[in-house]
């Protein structure tokens, strides 16, 4: 991905789609995406839908159409084919909520593609969750998920994968040429309201009260995080990974994390 997206990658022309009404929310699992997602999707122009697969499709799609592997086959596209793809996706989010200003898109490995995503859908928006890494490591590893993610299953593989998202996405700050917010749970729960403001300033809209009732909202979350978001704001799961301190000292040293990184 940093070899094939560089910044004269992004001097070529995007595809003229407007993309604006797109929110990709993006960062480790565990890192905060669905409370992030919960709290826009109260605001009475934004709709919330979920983690969708529809960018990596695309990948894949790009890659067969081409005969090019990913991510270099996006090199070979010319504004019109970027554009269709962008199209494509765009139309399946308006088909999910066509009254809607923003749609956000909450699939955590869309950090993968945000590349891509400049390229098919200049306008977009991204949000970045952040959190303790070794908190985040530790509730990867400690959840059980139904499918997918199978890198949690092993410590050395969690801080390998750590490490790979923080290049990239350190990567992304410098070339992207997307808006980007960075929220860092911590921040989010020892501010709720000061935090839920800039998210909505972000996404260009007017605050709305409700984004602070998040979680009396009745929408269907399908995450590993549908029960957390059912219940106010809490700090118990910050700095959880010091109980395990001693268990989790190769998790530590494997990420070479300092606190608040």
């Amino acid at each position: 991905m940093i070899a094939t997206f560089t910044p004269a990658h992004f001097t070529r022309p995007a595809g003229a789609v407007d993309g604006a009404a797109a929110v990709f929310i993006v960062g480790m699992p565990r890192s905060g995406t669905s409370l992030v997602e919960q709290i826009l999707s109260c605001h009475r122009a934004v709709f919330g839908a979920g983690e969708r697969a529809e960018i990596g499709l695309a990948a894949e799609r790009i890659a067969r159409e081409t005969g090019v592997a990913y991510p270099a086959a996006v090199e070979t596209l010319d504004p019109a084919t970027l554009a269709r793809h962008g199209e494509a996706y765009l139309d399946g989010l308006r088909r999910l909520a066509p009254e809607a200003r923003r749609i956000t898109d909450k699939m955590p490995a869309n950090f993968l593609h945000l590349g891509l995503i400049a390229r098919i859908l200049p306008g977009a928006r991204v949000i970045h969750c952040r959190r303790d890494p070794r908190d985040v490591c530790l509730s990867c590893f400690a959840h059980d998920f139904f499918q997918g993610n199978e890198f949690s299953n092993d410590l050395a593989d969690l801080a390998r994968y750590w490490r790979a998202h923080h290049r990239l996405m350190a990567h992304w700050r410098r070339v992207l040429p997307l808006d980007m917010l960075e929220v860092r749970y911590e921040a989010l729960v020892a501010d709720q309201e000061g935090e839920s403001r800039r998210l909505i300033d972000f996404c260009g809209l007017d605050w709305d009260p409700a984004c602070l009732d998040f979680h009396k909202a009745r929408r269907v979350v399908r995450t590993s995080s549908s029960v957390q978001v059912r219940r106010p704001i809490f700090t118990g799961s910050i700095g959880r990974w010091r109980a395990f301190a001693a268990e989790l000292a190769p998790l530590t040293a494997a990420l070479g994390a300092r606190d608040g990184e």
